[in-house]
């Protein structure tokens, strides 16, 4: 894992650079997509298969044409033999895109599903608890038992009550 986000981040950091925005990152996503598929880097490994032939089934696959920036980085990926780290560079991307543009990632966990009225009064609690603006990404996590648990890229805030009796056991255990 460290080792792709070494060998991607430069790939990243350079699309940037190259001015890319949140459509180009979106295509990068789609290519990261298509790049992950097991089926794909078996043919892209395969010694009979040309560099245009793996950027042409990408391309295509991908459904959508892809902005200039976006082909010239695949290419120098496939070139590079660096197709794996692909799903690495769209999300090393997206964080230098959102701290470019001040939003953090969230990832919320949730006992119970939310609404949408809770998600939003959630999402101000966070961004004040944060000290920044966030894009939540919800998800249900029965084994919490009640509560939340927010993920904001090395900060975590659990106020699950699966937290709270870890934090018992360990006290009462102690």
């Amino acid at each position: 894992m460290a080792e792709l986000a070494t060998i991607a981040r430069p790939y990243a950091e350079a699309l940037l650079a190259a001015g890319a925005d949140a459509a180009t990152v979106a295509q990068l996503h789609a290519v990261a997509r298509v790049a992950a598929e097991p089926e794909l880097q078996s043919f892209a490994a395969h010694p009979k298969a040309a560099p245009e032939q793996v950027f042409d089934l990408i391309c295509t696959a991908t459904g959508q044409a892809l902005s200039a920036p976006v082909q010239n980085l695949l290419r120098a990926v496939i070139d590079n033999g660096r197709l794996a780290a692909v799903p690495e560079m769209a999300a090393q991307a997206q964080a230098l895109l959102d701290a470019r543009s001040g939003i953090s990632q969230a990832r919320v966990s949730s006992a119970f599903p939310m609404s949408e009225a809770q998600v939003q009064e959630l999402r101000a609690v966070l961004e004040k608890r944060f000290g920044r603006k966030l894009e939540l990404s919800v998800e249900v996590d029965t084994s919490l038992i009640g509560g939340i648990r927010a993920e904001v890229g090395d900060e975590v805030l659990d106020t699950s009550v699966k937290a709270r009796l870890d934090r018992m056991k360990t006290a009462l255990t102690a």
